[in-house]
Order: C-alpha cells, then structure tokens, then sequence
C-alpha cells in the first residue's frame, strides 16, 4: 500500500498545483477575454466552478492517501482514483467548454461528478473499515 500512498500524494499535489495555476489564470489571463464575449460571464462561472471542484478533490485525494497509509485497502485505491478521473472528466469538460464555448461536452461533466460520488461512497467504505480495526 506504501506505493499507492506516494501515488496518491503525488498526485494530489500535481492536482493541487494545476488548480491554483488554473484557478489564478482564470481570474486574471482569461477574465478580460471572457468578459468581451456575450456569454463570458456563463463561461467564467464554468472555469470557477472547475477550479473548485478541482482544488477540493486534490485536498480530498491528499486524504486518501492518508487512508491508503492507514490500511484503508482497496477502497481508498478506488476512492483516489475515482477523485482523479473526477477531476479529469468533471474539470476538464468545463475548462475545455470555457475555452471553445462547445457546450456538448457538458454532457461528459455528469460523468466526472459521477465519479466523485463514487470517491466519496469508497471513502465512506474506508473510513468504515478503519473503525473496524
């Protein structure tokens, strides 16, 4: 389990990392652009909204990985997981939709949010299975 705690807190800082340098590009690169544009405001909110959900499941990955480091098993492994193709699908989509204004790829932000809840329902798991030892 040691490798999948070094992973996750690998990870969880690179996620940490790319969502204050997208959340910094968001409010001072990509504001005036945006705000010329009749939906930019919509668009800027979406951006926002990724950076958010973004930041939040690298703290939330970081706290997986103390999981994994505790013997939490395989449910803190699909937990980390989960919060990084949430992040990817979920982020990614609306930073993607920011950028092109293609809203079809709003239908892949479900998905990533899916995603999520599923981390979220695995660290219930292992916090449970904690508890137990």
């Amino acid at each position: 389990m040691a490798a999948m705690t070094r992973i996750f807190v690998v990870l969880a800082g690179l996620l940490g990392f790319t969502a204050v340098a997208l959340g910094a590009f968001g409010a001072h690169g990509l504001r005036s652009r945006m705000e010329a544009l009749p939906d930019g405001v919509k668009r800027l909110e979406w951006w926002n909204t990724a950076a958010h959900y973004h930041l939040t499941h690298a703290l939330a990955l970081a706290f997986v990985a103390w999981l994994a480091h505790r013997g939490a098993g395989a449910s803190a492994t699909v937990a980390g997981w989960s919060f990084v193709a949430g992040v990817a699908l979920f982020s990614g989509s609306l930073y993607v939709m920011t950028i092109t204004g293609q809203t079809r790829l709003g239908a892949i932000t479900p998905l990533g949010g899916l995603f999520f809840l599923v981390g979220w329902g695995a660290v219930m798991v292992a916090g449970w299975r904690l508890s137990a030892h």
